[in-house]
C-alpha cells in the first residue's frame, strides 16, 4: 500500500498536478452539456436560438480554460505583489455596480455592460480578495493574534468588501466571501475566541438583513415551513420535485418537465435540480463526488504547499469552491434557505466560469511548488 505524505518547503517537482486540471476540465463540460439541456427551452422561446445560451458559455469556458492555463504558466508569488492593486480594483468595481455604470436585472444590481458581455465583479471579488488576504495574513502572521492590530483589521476589510456586495443585493455570495475569509483566518492562527466574537457579529448582521428585507424573512419562513407557503414556496417545491423524480436514473437526459418553465432558473441556480430529474441520484452523485475530489486534490496541494502564502492562497480556493457549492446544493434540496449562487463549474455565467478557473489555474501553479514523499 502506497501512502503520500506531504513535506511543505522542499521544492516541488515542477509538474502541475494534471488530475486537478482534468476534473475541472471535466467538470465544465458536464456544466456545458447541462446548461443546454437546461436551458433550450428558454432559449427558444426568449430568443428563438436552442442553442443560445450554450454557445454564450462555450465561449466564457473557452476564455475561462486559456486564463486557466495562464495563471498555471505564471509563478503564483505574482499574485502577493498584485493582491492590493487587485482587492482596491475590485472595491471599485464594486462601487460602480451601485452607479448608473451599473446593469439591474430581476431586481439586482449585480452587472456591468460591457457590450456584448455581462461583467458581474462580485464574482472577480470572490478571488481576489482570497488573493488579498493570502498576502494579508502572511504579512501580519505575528499580529493575528492580536485584536486591535490584527484581526480587528481583517474584519473591517471583510466588512467593507461584504457591504458592497450586500448593497446588489446578494447575500448568498456575501455569505460565501465571509466563510472563506473565516476558514483562511483559521488556518492562518486566528485565535478561537476572536473566530467566536467574528461569528457572533456575523449571526447578528445576518439576521439584521434578514429582518430589514420582506423578501428575506419570506424566504426563511419558506425554509422552515414550506408547505404552509405555497406562493412563496414555489420555486423550493419545484426544486424538489425535480430531484425527487428523478429517482435512480432519471427520466433521461433531455427529458425533464420542471425545466418548461416550471422551475425558475432552471440552467443558472437551479440546475442541478435538472441534473437530478434528467440523470437521477446515481449520476448526480457521480458529479458530485467529482467535485468532492477536486476539492480534496486542492487541499492537499494546500497541505503541501511551500510557504504560508500558498498555503493560505490554495487554502482559500478550494474552500470557495467547496463552500458555494455547499450553499448551492443546500439550496437546491432545501436544507439551507433559498440563496442565489451558482454551482461551481456547472451553473450558467459567464464571470463565474472565468474566474473559478483562473482560480483552479492558480492552485495548478501552486502545484508544481507542492512536496510530498511516497511511502511503501
Amino acid at each position: 500500500m502506497v501512502l503520500e505524505r506531504f513535506r511543505p518547503g522542499r521544492g516541488g517537482t515542477g509538474r502541475p498536478d494534471l488530475t486537478l486540471a482534468l476534473l475541472a476540465v471535466i467538470l465544465s463540460l458536464v456544466g456545458l452539456i447541462a446548461i443546454y439541456s437546461a436551458s433550450w427551452v428558454i432559449a427558444l422561446e426568449r430568443f428563438d436560438n436552442l442553442y443560445y445560451y450554450l454557445s454564450r458559455q462555450a465561449v466564457a469556458l473557452v476564455a475561462g480554460l486559456i486564463l486557466m492555463i495562464i495563471c498555471a504558466s505564471l509563478d503564483y508569488q505574482i499574485w502577493k505583489r498584485l493582491a492590493p492593486a487587485g482587492f482596491l480594483i475590485t472595491l471599485l468595481l464594486l462601487t460602480a455596480v451601485l452607479t448608473p455604470l451599473g446593469t439591474e436585472l430581476g431586481g439586482a444590481r449585480r452587472w456591468i455592460d460591457l457590450g456584448p458581455v455581462l461583467f458581474q465583479p462580485s464574482e472577480l471579488a470572490k478571488l481576489a480578495f482570497i488573493v488579498y488576504l493570502a498576502a494579508w495574513f502572511e504579512k501580519r502572521a505575528e499580529l493575528l493574534s492580536h485584536w486591535r492590530h490584527g484581526f480587528l483589521p481583517f474584519l473591517v476589510a471583510t466588512g467593507v468588501i461584504s457591504a458592497l456586495i450586500i448593497l446588489q443585493p446578494d447575500m448568498g455570495t456575501m455569505m460565501v466571501l465571509a466563510l472563506t475569509a473565516m476558514t483562511m483566518a483559521f488556518v492562518a492562527g486566528a485565535k478561537a475566541v476572536h473566530l467566536l466574537y467574528a461569528g457572533f457579529l456575523g449571526a447578528v448582521a445576518a439576521v439584521t438583513l434578514v429582518l430589514v428585507e420582506p423578501y428575506r424573512i419570506q424566504r426563511l419562513l419558506t425554509f422552515l415551513k414550506p408547505s404552509e407557503l405555497l406562493g412563496s414556496a414555489y420555486h423550493i417545491n419545484q426544486s424538489l420535485l425535480a430531484v425527487g423524480s428523478g429517482g435512480l436514473f432519471g427520466r433521461g437526459f433531455g427529458q425533464s418537465i420542471q425545466k418548461h418553465l416550471y422551475l425558475p432558473t432552471p440552467f443558472t441556480d437551479s440546475i442541478f435540480a435538472i441534473i437530478a430529474e434528467e440523470l437521477g441520484f446515481l449520476r448526480a452523485g457521480a458529479i458530485l463526488a467529482l467535485l468532492l475530489w477536486l476539492a480534496i486534490r486542492g487541499y492537499r496541494i494546500a497541505r503541501g504547499a511551500p510557504d504560508d502564502f500558498s498555503r493560505l492562497l490554495a487554502t482559500g480556493i478550494t474552500s470557495w469552491l467547496i463552500i458555494q457549492a455547499s450553499i448551492n446544493l443546500g439550496s437546491m434540496l432545501g436544507v439551507l434557505p433559498l440563496t442565489g449562487v451558482p454551482l461551481p463549474f456547472i451553473s450558467y455565467g459567464g464571470s463565474s466560469i472565468i474566474f473559478t478557473l483562473a482560480g483552479v489555474g492558480i492552485l495548478l501553479s501552486i502545484s508544481r511548488h507542492s512536496v510530498y514523499e511516497r511511502r511503501a
